[in-house]
């Protein structure tokens, strides 16, 4: 989906963090969907309350059912040409917004079952937001996940509460607070497998399920010029 025009984002370089390309979700056509701001599964970016996240690029005439089908009309059949009239060239489309993910450790951030920024955590974090201002910022989803050890309910509260962390720190170093969303996964989406890090919760289990207490960071929009 990430057109091959587009200039990266300099995001590579932080420490420990594993980034992986934005690619197209089979099935989901975003054709169109240039005045809005697209995940990394192909899918229109919506805040807490059910509403797409508009780019800066976005017009009446980008207007997508799912999002605002008020707006969107059939389209008018072709005129048909007229002779000796040239016709205008077409309008460069704007560039849609390039979107690269960061996969932060949560025991690089948080300690262990804890949703309080680590100082090495505010270090990584710090070199997110300076490189984020190198670029013109639609939105950053900050996703977080919990391991298998506790409740359903807790595990959701958990991974909440360290995505808002996450948040609360990017806004106090300059990110307006409408450009983050926030979401918890609790232990729905471990990256280990089943067969993976059996047994009751000691050290070696703990360590073993550390892929899964994560927090993924979205970062959605275009290379400042």
């Amino acid at each position: 989906m990430i057109n091959s025009a587009k200039h990266s984002l300099l995001l590579a370089t932080l420490l420990g963090i594993s980034i992986s390309a934005l690619a197209q979700t089979p099935g989901i056509d975003t054709k169109g969907t240039v005045g809005y701001a697209i995940d990394s599964r192909g899918a229109v970016v919506k805040n807490g309350t059910g509403l797409c996240w508009r780019t800066g690029y976005w017009t009446p005439a980008m207007a997508v059912e799912e999002c605002d089908p008020d707006l969107v009309k059939k389209a008018a059949p072709a005129a048909p040409a007229t002779r000796g009239v040239v016709a205008a060239p077409a309008a460069v489309p704007a560039p849609k917004p390039a979107a690269q993910k960061v996969t932060l450790a949560a025991d690089a951030l948080f300690d262990f079952d804890k949703a309080v920024l680590r100082t090495e955590g505010k270090a990584k974090l710090d070199k997110l937001a300076g490189d984020i201002k190198g670029i013109k910022l639609e939105v950053i989803i900050a996703v977080g996940h919990a391991d298998r050890f506790g409740t359903d309910a807790y595990n959701q509260k958990l991974s909440e509460k360290r995505a808002a962390a996450v948040k609360a720190y990017l806004v106090s170093k300059g990110i307006e607070p409408n450009r983050v969303y926030t979401e918890g996964k609790g232990e729905k989406q471990p990256i280990t497998k089943p067969d993976q890090c059996k047994g009751p919760k000691s050290k070696k289990t703990i360590a073993c399920l550390q892929p899964d207490r994560r927090v993924e960071i979205e970062v959605i929009g275009t290379k400042a010029q």
